[in-house]
Order: structure tokens, then sequence, then C-alpha cells
């Protein structure tokens, strides 16, 4: 009897990268497009609250997150993350607000005002300044409107600030608080496709192997000795070599 062919499922044509605001995935996306013209890299844009369901659903392949925010929402099942850059926190403010005067804020410098928490939560602060206004927006877009019409304050990473930037408002960098970490976050095993993204935003070449970025095997100390005596006589610095030599031109 004869066994059946071995078949070989074919890679997806599509692979689905979430993010979140205040991310810009635009540069990978250029280089995924130039290595891998027939594989669609499409976006979906999410939540932090929304971006570890994503993946758990199979929704997106990988999310572009603030970690590790979203894992406080949801179980993304089993997972793989990797941290990309850390983001500065910043405090919204309109700009007559008395606070624009500093350059750098502090918690303390927040006590006596009223401060907005957005449900979709972008930045997790559980030790919260001044004083939480009851009504919590939906969204950060949502929070910015309301800081603009003058209800209160709004903490987020610095890059959501410049995202919803408006000419009636500023903001302001508040140390000792917590700063968001992006990052990437995908489900395990970690596909084909998915390794050469991260490769991309690792910075990996297209010469360069998948496992390129590995620290190669140790080598004893029997190796070392080996590895230097080799260099040592391909430099022609052999220990006694050389020596023994000009001994033998030195007149009687």
């Amino acid at each position: 009897m004869s066994s059946s062919p071995e078949t070989h499922q074919p890679s997806p044509a599509v692979f689905r990268l979430a993010y979140v605001p205040g991310t810009n995935p635009g540069k990978w996306v250029r280089i995924w497009g130039e290595r891998h013209p027939d594989v669609s890299l499409d976006l979906l844009a999410t939540d932090v609250a929304d971006a570890a369901t994503v993946i758990a659903d199979r929704t997106a392949d990988m999310a572009i997150t603030r970690l590790p925010d979203s894992l406080t929402h949801a179980d993304p099942g089993p997972h793989h993350t990797i941290t990309l850059y850390e983001e500065t926190t910043v405090v919204v403010i309109p700009k007559d607000h008395l606070l624009t005067a500093g350059d750098e804020l502090q918690p303390t410098d927040l006590a006596g005002e009223n401060l907005l928490w957005p449900l979709d939560e972008p930045l997790v602060v559980t030790d919260r300044p001044g004083t939480a206004v009851d009504h919590r927006p939906a969204t950060t877009a949502d929070a910015i409107e309301l800081v603009a019409a003058g209800v209160g304050l709004l903490v987020v990473p610095q890059s959501l600030a410049r995202l919803h930037h408006r000419r009636d408002l500023d903001y302001r960098p508040v140390t000792d608080l917590p700063t968001s970490t992006v990052g990437l976050l995908w489900p395990q095993p970690t596909t084909e496709l998915a390794d050469e993204l991260i490769g991309i935003v690792r910075g990996r070449k297209t010469t360069s192997s998948r496992g390129s970025s590995d620290p190669p095997p140790k080598r004893s100390a029997k190796e070392k000795a080996a590895a230097k005596r080799a260099a040592r006589e391909a430099a022609g610095k052999v220990p006694g070599a050389g020596r023994s030599r000009s001994r033998s031109r030195r007149p009687r």
C-alpha cells in the first residue's frame, strides 16, 4: 500500500498586525512590502484594552501595544512579548493653565487638580494623583475633548498627547509616575511570518539568518588554546620557532 504524498500547508497571503493609538508601524509596513510583496500586511487599529483580546481570538497575528497594560484587560492565552521602547508620561492641560509655567511637573503638582481616567486606560496608574473626575470617558480622544472643555486634566503617554494635539491644549512631562512601554505581543507558537516581522522590527537585514542574533556557543579552554595557537602560527609568532632560527644564523 503506497503512502499518501506529504502535503505542505501554504503560507497565508495575509499577516494581520494590530496597533494601538500613538504607535506608528509605517516604517515596518514599508520594509515588509519590500521583502514580502506576496504577503499582504494588513493593519488593524485597536485600543490597549482590546489588544490582548484580538490576539486571543486570532483576529490579529501580532499586536504593537503598551505592555504590560494590555495584559491587565484580558488574557491573550499562551503568548510572547518583546519590548520596543519606553514612553514619557505627560499631563495634558489647557494652554492658559497655571501648570504650563513649569517645564517638568511632579505628582504633587497635580494634587489639587481634577483628573480624567478614560476607560481605554492607555496608561495604568495605581496611585493616582489629584481627584478623579466621576465621569470616565470611553476613550482617550473623548478625554482630550473634556480637557479642552475645562472638566479636568489627563495623564497619558506623550505619543497620545501628540496624536490628539489641539491648538488650545498643551502638555508637560510628569516625573515619578508609571511610564508606558511599547512592545510586540503575539501568540505561541511563533509562526514563520511572525518571526519575519520581529526581524524587521529588530533591524535584521535580509542577508541575516534568523539565528544570527543568537550568541555563539561557548568554547572550551582547549578549543580557545588551539584557536590562539593557530592565530599565532598564521602571524609567524609560534613560541620557540623564531628564536631557534635566529640563533642558528649567529656567528660562532
